[in-house]
């Protein structure tokens, strides 16, 4: 699969490929930082994606390893972790956008890790790598999306204020250094490059047309769920209906998974999930007005925690002779979620490849045409085509200029005169170029 518009934003800062595309006000500088060591070396398209795979999926390892209980702690057992991990890996939004140069994946790891670290110090305040272990994954998910680590802090430090056996200023201090360790870049960044702090802030709250209540982007959410990955402006019906049934078992499952916490003894270990989890959704279902599966993948993998705990408590909270029947019917309805979900998966990837693969054959086409470096492209889809091609896509250059449009338009004044080729051999993407 190709690189995607935003992939091809991200990796070209630090790819020796071709010129960096621009950075926008709402972007952070975790995905690049992460893509280096492979960019600096490479430019292959299956060595990024294996990379991306493997670090992805190590990574949700560690991060539920987090959620093992400290020596004299009371906790899950690993299989009860194993069914949250499979309750999160097994989406297909997971799926797809773990191999991608993309942050939802890795603001969502970085809030899993950093509430379990938080609940090791609460529950047994000794011991200094937790608490490292909570400021460095508030760090990671500030560096990678600076938005998704206010909303993990809020909640985190108000469980300090509120709840008395966790009143302990190390654990806000540690909250609180990772949002200024993880966002201090980003704040340099706003004063050198977006004229201030606040102006950075009103730059990016306009390119997502304005942050405030919108009450009806949990219904675009709703609608994108089994696709498409962006729902802007989101027009359209819901897709497939019948497999939108564990977006609705989802809080029900939350629900009963911290009410079985509860009775078990350890409310906080599911609760403080649960509201962790409901505070990085709201951002994304009340606060903008389109949607993308993938922003809730942070809220997915905090909740698959008390998920997994309600999960486990149809099998474990019914007489022992009844439960491997109920260990059979969780089984079954977890496999049922793993083929839908890669049902949806199979048609969202074939697409994307369908339509990335538009970008290769124009811009070879360019290549044939005899553009070449220092080289401009601009107009449909011109980011991933001006990278694909080796050309810039910003700025100005003292070379050729490409412009791009759909099939039929007429170009601009400047580019009248210009040669024009259609180009052919695309599915998606219907496009002339015009050549300077």
């Amino acid at each position: 699969m190709g690189l995607s518009w935003d992939e091809t934003v991200y990796v070209s800062q630090v790819s020796g490929h071709a010129p960096a595309a621009w950075f926008d006000a709402a972007r952070a500088r975790g995905v690049p930082l992460l893509v280096a060591p492979l960019a600096f070396v490479t430019s292959s398209m299956v060595a990024l994606r294996v990379y991306l795979s493997v670090l992805s999926a190590a990574g949700l390892v560690l991060a539920l390893l987090v959620w093992r209980p400290a020596p004299g702690q009371r906790g899950r057992p690993a299989w009860v972790l194993g069914l949250a991990g499979v309750a999160f890996g097994g989406l297909w939004v997971t799926q797809y956008y773990g191999p991608q140069a993309m942050p939802d994946v890795w603001s969502a790891l970085g809030s899993l890790a950093a509430v379990g670290f938080f609940l090791r110090y609460a529950g047994r305040p000794a011991g200094w790598r937790n608490l490292a272990g909570l400021g460095g994954c508030v760090a990671a998910v500030a560096l990678v999306r600076p938005g998704d680590s206010v909303y993990l802090a809020v909640p985190l430090i108000a469980a300090v204020l509120v709840v008395r056996e966790w009143r302990r200023w190390e654990l806000a201090a540690a909250v609180t250094g990772g949002l200024v360790i993880g966002g201090v870049e980003w704040v340099i960044e706003a004063m050198a490059r977006f004229g201030g702090l606040f102006a950075r802030l009103h730059t990016a709250g306009a390119e997502q047309s304005g942050f405030g209540l919108h009450p009806s982007a949990i219904l675009a959410e709703l609608k994108a769920l089994n696709g498409p990955t962006l729902c802007r402006p989101c027009t359209v019906g819901i897709r497939q209906p019948e497999l939108d049934l564990w977006w609705l078992l989802l809080p029900v499952l939350a629900v009963l998974g911290v009410c079985a916490a509860r009775q078990a003894g350890r409310l906080g270990q599911s609760l403080l999930p649960a509201v962790c989890g409901l505070c990085l959704a709201a951002q994304y279902l009340f606060m903008i007005d389109y949607a993308a599966p993938r922003f809730l993948l942070p809220a997915y993998a905090v909740l698959a925690i008390p998920v997994a705990d309600g999960l486990a408590w149809l099998i474990t909270g019914v007489r022992a002779d009844l439960r491997p029947a109920m260990a059979a019917v969780v089984a079954c309805f977890m496999v049922a979620q793993l083929v839908a979900q890669h049902i949806v998966l199979d048609h969202e990837t074939g697409g994307t490849v369908t339509f990335h693969d538009d970008y290769s054959v124009i811009a070879d086409r360019l290549t044939t045409l005899g553009v070449r470096p220092p080289c401009l492209v601009s107009g449909v889809q011109y980011i991933p085509i001006a990278f694909d091609a080796g050309c810039a896509s910003t700025g100005a250059v003292n070379g050729t200029n490409v412009l791009l449009l759909p099939a039929g338009h007429q170009p601009p004044f400047y580019a009248r005169h210009w040669r024009s080729y259609r180009i052919g051999g695309t599915t998606v993407l219907q496009v002339t170029a015009y050549v300077s």
